[in-house]
């Protein structure tokens, strides 16, 4: 390729995508959205007692250091001059909650996980400090309810139990951040001067942030007890936060700045290009969500959803808030059948199963493996597989997945629909799991609306870079409805009648209120670390 024809390129943006099962970083091209090149690594999850998810920190920020070095080293293979890239996106799994010591750049713990379930009895402590133990209290300040997915009472548990931590904090050396800001402030120097900053979406989902103000809440800070200076600083999602330093070996990237930052479900909003008020996307990842844009007014739900901040794309700019289902086992379950029952070697063999059997013969599998999420909230759920028989195999189990998926779309999609009053007529989706062909047919089978894909699913990272070129003094990405580029997709129709799939669809929702009660809080497992 002649020098010429590289120039032909034009400008370029990076995007880190941190997600929980895996970290991937991609370029962009900032005119024709085109993905250029990228490169993942999957990320080791622990589990080191029954309901606990952790992360190390560390292992985090080294796969985002070798996914940048690999994609540049790719793209220099393509003959592309990296000193196009202009500037760096990030986009983040939200909730799992770092702290950190400013002064050695060292975890004081591992990343609780938004999965982890640990923080079940605190927030039951919690609970009783609040007028008729109303989890929904805090619900018009932040959005949510509480629960053992924010952050909060992540932070709460880390206070509680680690020795390191308390004192840290006492000393004033301790820093809590998400992991977009873990990312960004050892990204721009870490110990020398790194940026503790995190975004309007991002610090939505602490239960520390009041959503019409856009500030830290002293009041909840108070509620949670939680010391105000361990805070970041709140930022647009779209400004430069600050530089890249020399981390590479190769040197790139140096100086280069991180200018986007969305937590993942907002980047892929934006990704999906969902800017006008009623516009969804649901995303495939480790769990599904469903996020559908109400523009600049905040919309509480009255069926189990989440208000939350979609995005501001700017300092002067508006923000705009999404109602959101959360469900939080969906990818995570073809992992639990690759890992946990070895019935499949790689993800991908679920399909094959599932369209094996066409069908799952009466079985269904509610994965509440951390609770269930939206709509309904029941920490007490626990996974169920029911209505199996002697004829039964593992492919009717491959299928039964893969459904389970498709229902808690549906349950979250029929609340949206009634929380908006006007029900969407398709489903734009994105994430991993959209490469599964038998899943998004079942999806619109089970929907009974036609789901829709896009040729390019990395919207999540999409998202980050959008917002990362179109900053304020970087200016590489127009964001303008009139510029934005026409996306190619794929459409699945329904192909089953309504009938059939109201039946399953009430089966489901049988098998879930089997799921319920199971667990109970008084089981010691909210234990020290040991």
């Amino acid at each position: 390729m002649a020098a010429s024809d590289r120039m032909v390129l034009g400008p370029l943006v990076g995007s880190i995508d941190q997600g929980t099962s895996s970290t991937r970083f991609l370029v962009f091209n900032a005119k024709t959205a085109e993905l250029l090149s990228h490169h993942q690594v999957e990320i080791q999850q622990k589990f080191p007692k029954e309901g606990w998810v952790e992360q190390d920190p560390k292992e985090i920020l080294k796969s985002v250091l070798e996914c940048v070095e690999r994609t540049c080293e790719k793209l220099q293979q393509l003959n592309i001059d990296i000193t196009n890239i202009k500037a760096i996106g990030v986009s983040n799994q939200r909730e799992t909650t770092v702290v950190w010591d400013k002064t050695t750049g060292e975890p004081l713990y591992n990343a609780i996980v938004w999965l982890d379930l640990r923080t079940q009895s605190t927030v039951e402590r919690l609970l009783k400090r609040i007028p008729g133990k109303n989890k929904a209290f805090f619900k018009f300040r932040t959005g949510l309810p509480l629960s053992t997915y924010f952050s909060a009472v992540k932070l709460r548990w880390l206070l509680d139990n680690v020795e390191e931590i308390k004192q840290a904090v006492d000393d004033g050396r301790a820093l809590f951040g998400t992991i977009d800001s873990w990312l960004i402030w050892s990204l721009t120097g870490g110990k020398n001067g790194g940026v503790h900053c995190t975004d309007v979406t991002n610090a939505s989902r602490t239960m520390l942030f009041n959503i019409h103000s856009l500030e830290w809440d002293p009041e909840l800070c108070q509620f949670f007890d939680i010391p105000m200076e361990i805070l970041p600083k709140v930022r647009s999602s779209s400004e430069i936060y600050g530089l890249m330093v020399g981390f590479l070996k190769s040197g790139a990237l140096t100086g280069v700045p991180i200018s986007g930052c969305l937590g993942d479900q907002s980047a892929a909003l934006v990704g999906q290009m969902c800017f006008q008020d009623g516009q969804a996307k649901n995303t495939y990842g480790t769990g599904c969500f469903l996020l559908c844009n109400t523009g600049q007014k905040s919309v509480f739900s009255e069926h189990g959803l989440l208000t939350t901040i979609a995005y501001k794309l700017g300092r002067d700019k508006p923000v705009c808030y999404a109602l959101e289902g959360s469900v939080a086992i969906a990818g995570a379950v073809v992992r639990w059948l690759r890992d946990n029952l070895g019935i499949v070697k790689t993800s991908q063999e679920v399909e094959k199963l599932a369209a094996e059997a066409g069908t799952s013969y009466g079985c269904y599998f509610v994965p509440a493996f951390s609770g269930l999420y939206a709509p309904y909230w029941e920490p007490s759920a626990r996974g169920i597989i029911c209505g199996l028989t002697q004829f039964t195999n593992k492919n009717h189990i491959a299928f039964a997945a893969l459904e389970a998926v498709c229902f808690q779309t549906r349950e979250i999609l029929d609340a949206i629909n009634k929380d908006c009053g006007i029900p969407l007529n398709q489903l734009q989706v994105d994430g991993g799991m959209t490469n599964n062909k038998v899943l998004m047919q079942l999806q619109s089978d089970i929907l009974c609306i036609p789901v829709v894909k896009p040729s390019m699913p990395e919207t999540t990272a999409l998202g980050a870079a959008m917002a990362a070129g179109a900053a304020e003094g970087v200016g590489i990405w127009s964001l303008n409805p009139g510029d934005l580029t026409a996306v190619t997709c794929e459409r699945f129709e329904p192909q089953i009648n309504p009938e059939e799939s109201e039946f399953r669809y009430a089966r489901w929702k049988k098998a879930v209120m089997k799921s319920m009660g199971w667990e109970t809080s008084e089981a010691p497992s909210d234990g020290k670390p040991e």
